[in-house]
């Protein structure tokens, strides 16, 4: 048998084990060992699997996980999420959808603590929720705001999706993080567009609310400050070179630390939830890493992925035509396969095919993001779906669906605009104080 059909059977074999519900690691990690063995025996597999497991466990650069992922389920119990909400709501909520707007602003200003997008999604739920359920929003538009504004964990910086990118393609955690920052500005904005948009249309969608007054709308800020100060420590001190991505983690994580201490937020419960929270996310990303690292040599044993590139890089259709193209592949897999699974099993083509045509893989990072965040909110397999879904119960899946597409729509809006404008995601980097 042929080292390009054996690619294939360990493809196939792949996608297979995921529609059965295996999980993305575990499903990698099976594929690439058996697949290894069949082609170099089993001491090649038995060596690639310790090899590749005791290296991504020893990789520095990955400590950023478990300690940013720690800051944010410590802003978490800590009530940050509810002031960031709160401080949200006095500014807009009185325009028509404000608390929907509230809700993204609050979902943008948790991703900068937390760089998860289920968590967004699950911690502004249920603060959000609840408050739309009372001023009668319709559930489309509220449960859409969540799923949609949850997302935005994945690319305001600390991103885990970037830091992965980053690990896979050997690129800089900090220039990654820093060039996910206009345009997580910029998708945010896109999404306040588009529920001032429907609530226009469909008035009854998004009730206005009361107007704060000026003293009460500084009150809120004066009570997210911390979250702004923790916020610029962090991703303020990597810009400046002041931080690793390593060390602005820690002061993150101990900064946060500090204010649940000062606020008396932290019981033995909380800190228990908060610890095993940490321990759960970080072993799920740690075990996709070692999966693909054991898939894709197995790839490179097939030759299969440099046949793929050197198909699509010599299509007639020129780079653009390409990019558009794996753009298109990308959000089709999003509609089936989880954001994370679907990074790590393209990347190994997609990128090498990117660096051939010499585009910025800093750029790229920012665009496969988005892209899985598009994934995140689609049908079928919409996790942050399923993720509001255990929050608003009540709720049928169908309208939670109805009401993630204004997002949708504007997430492929900023895509056209990166695409067209690749200086809004390589601005920041390229100004860096140190690299």
């Amino acid at each position: 048998m042929s080292e390009t059909a054996i690619g294939f059977i360990g493809l196939i074999a792949l996608f297979a084990l995921l529609f059965l519900r295996v999980p993305v690691a575990m499903a990698m990690l099976v594929v690439g060992f058996f697949g290894t063995a069949a082609m170099n025996g089993y001491g090649a597999a038995l060596s690639t699997l310790g090899s590749e497991a005791f290296e991504i466990s020893v990789t520095l650069p990955l400590t950023v996980i478990p300690l940013f992922v720690l800051m944010g389920n410590l802003a978490g119990v800590s009530g940050m999420s509810r002031d960031l909400f709160n401080a949200a709501y006095c500014w807009v909520g009185h325009w028509r959808g404000g608390l929907a707007s509230a809700t993204i602003v609050g979902c943008a200003g948790f991703a900068a603590l937390s760089g998860s997008s289920i968590a967004s999604a699950v911690t502004m739920g249920r603060v959000a929720l609840p408050e739309m359920k009372r001023f009668n929003y319709a559930d489309s538009l509220a449960t859409g705001a969540v799923a949609a504004g949850g997302t935005l964990g994945i690319l305001i910086p600390p991103s885990t999706g970037l830091i992965i990118y980053a690990i896979l393609t050997e690129q800089s955690i900090g220039r990654l993080f820093m060039a996910g920052i206009i345009p997580g500005i910029l998708l945010t904005c896109l999404f306040l567009i588009a529920i001032s948009i429907v609530t226009r249309i469909k008035p009854e969608l998004g009730p206005v609310g009361p107007v704060s007054s000026m003293p009460e709308r500084w009150a809120s800020l004066r009570r997210s400050v911390t979250i702004v100060g923790i916020v610029l420590a962090t991703i303020g001190g990597i810009y400046m070179g002041i931080f690793t991505p390593v060390e602005a983690a820690g002061v993150g994580a101990v900064l946060t630390f500090l204010v649940a201490l000062y606020r008396k937020s932290l019981d033995r419960a909380k800190m228990k939830f908060v610890i095993l929270q940490t321990l759960g996310t970080t072993a799920t990303v740690f075990m996709i890493l070692i999966g693909a690292h054991v898939f894709i040599p197995f790839m490179a044993l097939t030759h299969l992925p440099a046949d793929m590139v050197t198909f699509l890089v010599n299509l007639d259709v020129g780079k653009t035509g390409v990019l558009f193209l794996i753009l298109g592949i990308y959000i089709v897999l999003g509609t089936f396969l989880e954001g994370l699974a679907m990074l790590v099993l393209t990347l190994p083509v997609v990128f090498e095919v990117i660096t051939q045509l010499g585009m910025s893989p800093i750029w790229f990072g920012i665009v496969v993001v988005i892209v899985l965040e598009m994934g995140l909110i689609s049908p079928p397999v919409g996790v942050n779906v399923f993720v509001v879904k255990s929050v608003a119960q009540d709720v049928p899946m169908g309208t939670i669906f109805r009401g993630i597409w204004p997002f949708w729509i504007a997430m492929g809006v900023c895509l056209i605009i990166l695409v067209a404008f690749p200086e809004i995601a390589t601005f920041l980097p390229d100004t860096m104080f140190d690299d």
